[in-house]
């Protein structure tokens, strides 16, 4: 005897309108920034204007993930498309990985063959790049806590708005002392700050690809939540996964001896899990015999 618990809480209809700009934003910005860095001679430009490309695809992603979460369920895809959520946020961290490389390759390469470098256009590109990142990321501030997915676009902006401040900083520089080292010093900077954003999110990215417990959530605390509920002698096979990047579900066998409580109590528990542990999908199996085997040993 099962119970399923449906409820739709997410932001993603309304960043529709923050991906279309963001999006425009950095298309324009990258366009400014490959031929500023041509012009400068500055590979701290140059590898901005790459990264850049590498947000646009990775809002491209992002966005893909949250309009195929609305689609709805069909025979196959019972859950509907919710996990392409999960998917987008793991390829946005990859893309920023690999964005980071690249960067660090091309700096490595110019400490051993400094070039003159145009400090002033690099400042005046890397500022307009803080406005349009900074911009960006705002748009998507208020979805960062609850989705993951929009947290990887929020993050990838984020970590925008920071590289192009270095830039400015290593214009400056430049133009103050004249060492051309200064700017792939700061491509390495910011390469380590990227890098260190981003780990967090592959990191949860993939725990929830792998089905494994969100991190927010509390397994041995609901364990116990469940199996103190009255007329529960035992809990068996209890798994908790992310369905997307903003619901949870839940499955778990209940042996209780007294008999099937009712409808009213499935209710009630379905209601507790989701105001006390943000689970939206729990489907609870209700068994009278205390000595069935347990199918799934260990748990």
């Amino acid at each position: 005897m099962g119970h399923h618990h449906d409820h739709h809480h997410h932001d993603a209809p309304d960043f529709g309108r923050a991906f279309a700009i963001g999006i425009a934003l950095n298309l324009g910005f990258v366009g400014l920034e490959v031929v500023a860095g041509l012009w400068a001679g500055s590979v701290a430009l140059l590898a901005d204007a790459g990264h850049n490309a590498s947000d646009v695809l990775g809002l491209l992603v992002a966005w893909g993930g949250a309009a195929l979460a609305k689609r709805p369920a069909t025979p196959r895809f019972t859950y509907g498309w919710r996990g392409s959520t999960i998917l987008a946020a793991l390829a946005n961290s990859l893309f920023l990985m690999v964005a980071t490389g690249g960067i660090a390759f091309e700096a490595i390469q110019r400490f051993g063959d400094p070039r003159p470098v145009g400090g002033g256009t690099i400042m005046a590109v890397a500022a307009t790049g803080i406005l349009v990142n900074a911009l960006t990321a705002w748009l998507f501030a208020r979805g960062r806590r609850g989705d993951l997915n929009i947290r990887g676009a929020y993050l990838h902006m984020l970590a925008d708005a920071g590289v192009s401040a270095g830039v400015v900083i290593a214009g400056g520089l430049v133009l103050l002392t004249g060492y051309a080292w200064i700017d792939p010093l700061t491509s390495l900077a910011v390469v380590a700050m990227i890098l260190w954003s981003t780990w967090g999110l592959l990191r949860e990215a993939v725990v929830m690809a792998l089905d494994a417990v969100p991190s927010a959530i509390d397994a041995p605390r609901v364990a116990e939540a469940l199996r103190a509920l009255p007329g529960v002698a035992r809990l068996d096979d209890l798994h908790i996964w992310a369905m997307s990047t903003t619901e949870v579900a839940l499955t778990a066998r209940l042996v209780m001896p007294g008999g099937h409580p009712g409808d009213a109590f499935l209710r009630e528990v379905a209601r507790r899990l989701h105001d006390e542990f943000a689970i939206d999908h729990p489907t609870l199996q209700i068994e009278i015999d205390r000595g069935a085997p347990c199918p799934m040993q260990g748990h």
